[in-house]
C-alpha cells in the first residue's frame, strides 16, 4: 500500500475531511488532495506530524511493504515505551557530567578517609608496644579519630548523594538520549581515557605494593624481636591502599559517567538489573561487616589484626556481585 492510500485510510478512520486534516497540518486542502492522489509527496515534517496524529509509526507511512496496522496497538506500545524509558536531553547529560567531574574527587577523598581511618590507631598501638604511650590511651585516641574520620566521610557521601540524586535514574532505567548526547559522551570519554589509564594504573600498583612494607617489617621483627614495627607497617599499608583507591576512583568516575549515558560497560540493561540486586544485597551485607569488625575488635582488643576483615569481606562481596551478574546473563 502506497503513502497516498495510507493517508486516505487513516484520515477516514478518524472521520476527518480533507479540510480538517489540512487544518491539523497547517496546509491547504489542495495539498492534502495532491498527497492522496499521489501527485505530490509531503515533506518529512508533515509525515512526522501525520504519524503523531494518526497514531502510527513513520515506517508504516513511508514503507510500501508495511500494510495496515492497528493504531491502538501502536499507541499502547508507545505508551509502554514512554513509561519504561527516560529521555535525556543534551543539556541534562552535560550537567550530569559536570556534577560527576566536580564530585568525583570528594567521593575518592571520602572513601580514602574510611580506609585510612584506622591508621592512626595502628601507629599509636605501635608506640604503646614501645612503651611511649599507654595501650588504653592509644586505643581511646585511635578509636575517636577513626569515628571522626568515618563520620566526616559519611557526611560527604550524604552531600554528594544529594547533588547526584537527580541523575540516579541513569543507573536503573533504560534511557533514550537526544541527538548529540552519544557523540558528546564518546568524545569526552576518549579525551579522558589516557588520564584514566594512568591513574588507575598507579592506583592498582599502590594496592599491589601495599603489603611489601608489612612483609619486610615482619622479617625484621623476627630478628629483632620487636613487633611494634609490624603494627607501624599496618598503618603504612592502609595509607598506601587509601592512596591507590583514591587514584582508581578519581580515574574511573568520569569514564563510568560516560558509560551511563552510553548504556555500555556495567550499565547495559542487564547490568542495571544486576546492580539493583547487588545494591539490595550490599545494604544488608556491609552493615553486618561493620558490626562484625567492631564486635570482634572490642571483644578481642586485637585491633592490629581485626582490620583483615575488610579486605576479606571486600573480596567476598566482589565474588557475590560476580555471581549475581553471571546469573542475570543466563
Amino acid at each position: 500500500m502506497i503513502l497516498a492510500d495510507k493517508i486516505i485510510n487513516e484520515r477516514k478512520k478518524l472521520g476527518w475531511s480533507q479540510e480538517e486534516l489540512a487544518d491539523q497540518l497547517d496546509v491547504s486542502r489542495q495539498s492534502v488532495s495532491k498527497w492522496e492522489s499521489a501527485q505530490s509527496t509531503p515533506d518529512l515534517n508533515k509525515i512526522l506530524k501525520m504519524a503523531d496524529l494518526f497514531g502510527v509509526s513513520t515506517d508504516y507511512l513511508l514503507k510500501d511493504e508495511i500494510e495496515v496496522v492497528d493504531s491502538s496497538e501502536y499507541k499502547e506500545d508507545v505508551a509502554s515505551y514512554n513509561e519504561d524509558t527516560r529521555k535525556v536531553s543534551l543539556e541534562e547529560a552535560t550537567r550530569f557530567l559536570e556534577v560527576v567531574k566536580r564530585t568525583a574527587p570528594k567521593v575518592a577523598f571520602g572513601v580514602s578517609l574510611c580506609i585510612v581511618s584506622p591508621a592512626l590507631l595502628m601507629f599509636l598501638l605501635g608506640f604503646s608496644e614501645m612503651g611511649y604511650i599507654g595501650e588504653n590511651l592509644a586505643v581511646a585516641i585511635g578509636i575517636v579519630v577513626l569515628l571522626v574520620m568515618v563520620a566526616c566521610a559519611v557526611f560527604m557521601f550524604i552531600m554528594i548523594n544529594q547533588e547526584r540524586k537527580p541523575f540516579e535514574f541513569l543507573e536503573t532505567v533504560k534511557i533514550d538520549t537526544a541527538y548529540g548526547v552519544d557523540g558528546m559522551a564518546k568524545e569526552r570519554k576518549a579525551e579522558f581515557e589516557s588520564r584514566r589509564t594512568m591513574m588507575v594504573g598507579f592506583g592498582v600498583m599502590c594496592c599491589i605494593l601495599c603489603s611489601v612494607p608489612l612483609i619486610i617489617s615482619a622479617l625484621f621483627s623476627e630478628k629483632c624481636g620487636n613487633e611494634s614495627l609490624v603494627v607501624f607497617m599496618v598503618g603504612v599499608l592502609l595509607i598506601l591502599v587509601s592512596t591507590g583507591v583514591n587514584l582508581i576512583i578519581n580515574g574511573s568516575e568520569y569514564s563510568t559517567a560516560c558509560d551511563k549515558l552510553l548504556q555500555s560497560g556495567d550499565y547495559t540493561l542487564e547490568g542495571k538489573k544486576a546492580s539493583k540486586k547487588i545494591g539490595k544485597i550490599g545494604s544488608i551485607y556491609w552493615p553486618v561487616v561493620v558490626a562484625a569488625y567492631l564486635g570482634a575488635s572490642f571483644i578481642t582488643g586485637m585491633w592490629e589484626y581485626t582490620w583483615i576483615i575488610w579486605p576479606v569481606m571486600a573480596v567476598l562481596f566482589g565474588a557475590v556481585a560476580g555471581i549475581v551478574k553471571a546469573s542475570m546473563k543466563e
